[in-house]
């Protein structure tokens, strides 16, 4: 599992591992039952502090990606498709809610957005 940090970023380091694992997890480059590192290894790795990484953890668990089994470690938890697609959905919107904005700011009329939607939703 590779973790990418990136100290210029605006977010917090624990909400960009937070993102990147979601990330995987709905790709499915993580599947499920598959084991995380431990909080203290993925800390060393990354040059970051282990509670960091625990609010991290605690974050994905809370938020139904894993699961964590005292003296055992943290594990991709399994999803339901229903769950899965409810945060693809989710995302879509955010990024659909920008292009409507920009679109708006820039005086892009909606038809004209839709074709571009189309345009690229064909590729």
């Amino acid at each position: 599992m590779e973790i990418i940090i990136s100290n210029s970023s605006g977010r917090p380091i624990y909400e960009q591992i937070c993102m990147q694992v979601k990330s995987m997890v709905m790709s499915g480059t993580l599947s499920a039952g598959e084991a995380l590192p431990s909080m203290r290894a993925l800390a060393k790795d990354l040059h970051i502090s282990v509670i960091t990484v625990q609010r991290a953890y605690e974050d994905l668990a809370r938020d139904g990606f894993i699961e964590t089994v005292s003296g055992k470690g943290s594990f991709v938890a399994s999803q339901n498709k229903e769950f899965i697609k409810e945060e693809q959905l989710r995302e879509i919107e955010g990024l659909l809610s920008k292009a409507a904005q920009a679109g708006r700011t820039n005086g892009v009329s909606y038809d004209e957005m839709a074709g571009i939607l189309k345009m690229f939703y064909e590729e």
